[in-house]
């Protein structure tokens, strides 16, 4: 393992242009086009990789403090699936029981069970968890 960096050497390392926290639009292009010729050697050497995961955590970083993705609730979810599928309600009562649940829980007054999860989670492939609300997407707060 390499030593650590003294104060002096990291600073001329930033002095030099060595990768930093991005703080506008134009960095995070800079980082980006960077990570995409990165990513794109067949065979990267050590530090090409060490590169690439300070670059990705530098750009993810910036992304969620600035262009940060909302929460969804479950029903949300379930639309956007819907809608991404072309689906109708009717299509979906294997899942949820009948129109009557389909409609109830897209209206908001009736909550998915755990069958309903587990059975929408196999549907669409994706995880359980997309189907569960949490305290932030109900509004309330932890």
């Amino acid at each position: 393992m390499t030593p650590l960096a003294s104060t002096a050497q990291l600073i001329r390392m930033i002095e030099k242009g060595a990768p930093r926290v991005i703080h506008t639009e134009e960095e995070l292009d800079q980082y980006t086009q960077a990570l995409f010729r990165l990513t794109a050697k067949d065979n990267p050497t050590s530090s090409e990789l060490q590169a690439m995961e300070l670059l990705t955590m530098l750009v993810e970083q910036y992304e969620d403090r600035m262009h940060p993705i909302p929460a969804a609730t479950p029903v949300e979810v379930l639309r956007y699936l819907m809608d991404k599928y072309s689906l109708k309600q009717k299509d979906l009562v294997p899942e949820l029981g009948s129109e009557s649940n389909v409609s109830q829980i897209l209206s908001g007054t009736r909550n998915l069970t755990l069958p309903h999860i587990h059975a929408l989670a196999a549907r669409f492939s994706v995880p359980a968890s997309a189907f569960v609300a949490s305290a932030q997407t109900n509004g309330l707060r932890s």
